[in-house]
């Protein structure tokens, strides 16, 4: 990989996702330019920085929704599982193995145990004891069994803003993801639910890889193993998470945003 040199990279770890070089536009408008980094297994890579740095849109690009998006335009290299994304004749399988959380929850107008058991079914699990297993599971790790295990059949729309989060969460891991991508999602949370999504996510790391984009930049102190600024389209810095946030900055950008001096 080319680029910048990353404060805090692991060295025996496998590289899950390698951006290289990546530049993304929408017409003449650049949204992002020359954005390097790896993402390893086992660890949370947090994205912090203000609107337009171009932070969904890496995750457009990473997830191949580029080619649902009117007048994007992606170039460099996004390799994932050392296989180019945009080389992967079945778009679909890849997508089964990156998981996506937005900032809204989006849940699927079906009961929420076919929200959860939709994405296994299509991958041709078919004996009920099978899918029983997979839906217990995912509810689990998303902290949502307790709460709903007595009205699986209910609409998963009929659920709380924090349940329907957690909900979408559990709908990505039926996948059995290696990269999980997180976009802003306690924005439409209470904070006593995010606390839940975070520890969750901490137990995920042992599982999944995560991206967590956030503008919750203690969020990001609190979940990223590393931590990359965005600022304009720009990959500023990218460091250990705990370096970032003790000072130990390459840039004063990075701890003027940081510190709350803009943002």
């Amino acid at each position: 990989m080319t680029g910048m040199t990353e404060a805090g990279t692991p060295t025996d770890k496998r590289v899950v996702l390698d951006v290289e070089e990546l530049s993304i536009s929408y017409g003449s408008k650049s949204a992002l330019r020359d954005a390097s980094f790896s993402v390893y297994e086992n660890e949370i890579f947090g994205i912090i920085g203000p609107a337009n740095s171009g932070k969904t849109s890496l995750l457009k690009a990473i997830n191949r929704m580029d080619l649902v998006t009117s007048g994007m335009k992606v170039d460099g290299h996004v390799r994932f599982l050392g296989r180019e994304v945009r080389k992967w004749k079945n778009v679909f399988a890849l997508r089964r193995m990156i998981g996506v959380v937005f900032p809204l929850p989006v849940g699927l107008p079906l009961s929420i145990y076919d929200n959860v058991s939709l994405a296994p079914k299509l991958a041709g699990v078919s004996k009920k004891s099978e899918l029983d297993d997979i839906v217990e599971r995912c509810l689990t790790r998303a902290a949502l069994w307790e709460e709903v295990k007595d009205r699986l059949d209910s609409l998963g729309s009929l659920l709380s803003g924090g349940q329907q989060q957690r909900l979408t969460i559990a709908r990505a891991l039926s996948q059995n993801p290696r990269l999980l991508m997180l976009d802003e999602f306690s924005i439409a949370v209470d904070p006593v639910t995010t606390m839940r999504i975070e520890d969750v996510l901490k137990e995920l790391r042992q599982e999944v890889s995560i991206v967590l984009v956030t503008n919750l930049v203690q969020q990001a102190e609190r979940l990223a193993d590393r931590t990359a600024f965005f600022l304009n389209g720009e990959v500023v810095e990218i460091g250990a998470t705990s370096a970032l946030f003790n000072g130990e900055c390459s840039d004063t950008r990075t701890t003027d945003y940081i510190e709350g001096r803009f943002g």
